[in-house]
């Protein structure tokens, strides 16, 4: 499970000033000492307890004339700040319970809640406000993983905790799997969330811990929307692109979305029938997976 990291201290600071120190230390989960700085930042700002109420006043009273909150994520999380030394930001997460009208009328997948996954990212994260979110956790090995769907996974269950307030937990890229539960009452975590030029190619997974497989990949990027588009709007260039993406591309998932690209353009199902014959010669254990499945979809 997440790993829980202990830091007592009462200092408070401002989302300022936690920034500023963010931008000039960066975070490196993957170093103590880099960890340590981050966690003790996140816990001095999680002691203050009204910077972002203070936010959302001023976001609301501004009667969203301007967007200050700079949120590409949705209404549940809140962009808090974006430190220069781009390798990590800050945000804040709404979690509502069960009896929040938000979530039965915007149902629970609108939360991530019920959807078991793991993470392509490292994270902290610390309750802030309200009883927190429950988590059943689990854990697994993303290096014996190919990340096929229905590909089995050696899936570890640990048990189910909750981000009760004032908790910090560091999630660990492609080990940590959870599957989120709503809170008991409506509650706000903290995160501070590392970033690299390299996350972008990283897998990210919905896991079936039902039935211990993969559900899916989630972690689809730009690059795939826009050669899907680029293809469908035509013209040989596209496609001569999309040939050498699916044959040669470093990534698997961006391989067998160029697959996708060219299968959309068969007339028919023989057609689509023999490109993913070809397909499943190209090298990629992902693409000759997912292109076994495409066919017997199509025998289906």
């Amino acid at each position: 499970m997440p790993r829980i990291i202990d830091i007592a201290d009462d200092g408070v600071i401002s989302l300022e000033e936690c920034a500023s120190a963010m931008a000039i230390h960066g975070f490196n989960p993957d170093d103590e000492d880099s960890l340590a700085h981050g966690a003790l930042m996140l816990r001095r700002l999680g002691n203050n307890k009204s910077f972002l109420g203070d936010i959302l006043v001023d976001y609301l009273a501004a009667h969203h004339r301007d967007d200050p909150l700079d949120n590409s994520y949705g209404p549940q999380v809140i962009m808090l700040a974006r430190p220069s030394t781009g390798n990590c930001f800050l945000r804040a997460n709404i979690w509502p319970s069960r009896d929040e009208h938000m979530l039965r009328a915007s149902g629970s997948d609108a939360f991530v809640y019920g959807l078991p996954h793991d993470h392509n990212f490292n994270f902290l994260t610390l309750g802030y406000f309200g009883p927190g979110y429950w988590s059943d956790y689990y854990e697994f090995d993303y290096a014996d993983v190919v990340g096929w769907r229905g590909e089995k996974v050696d899936l570890r269950p640990i048990g189910r905790q909750r981000l009760d307030e004032g908790k910090i937990m560091l999630y660990r890229a492609h080990i940590d799997v959870h599957a989120q539960l709503p809170a008991d009452a409506l509650s706000v975590s903290l995160n501070i969330m590392h970033t690299s030029g390299a996350q972008g190619w990283l897998d990210q997974y919905r896991i079936d811990t039902a039935k211990g497989e993969i559900g899916a990949i989630l972690s689809h990027g730009a690059s795939e929307a826009f050669l899907r588009i680029a293809v469908g709007l035509g013209g040989d260039e596209a496609c001569d692109l999309a040939h050498r993406f699916a044959r040669h591309h470093p990534s698997d998932r961006m391989r067998l979305h160029a697959w996708d690209a060219l299968a959309s353009l068969t007339p028919d199902a023989a057609a689509r029938d023999a490109l993913w014959r070809e397909a499943e010669g190209c090298g990629a254990r992902l693409v000759t997976a997912e292109a076994k499945a495409r066919r017997a979809e199509l025998v289906g």
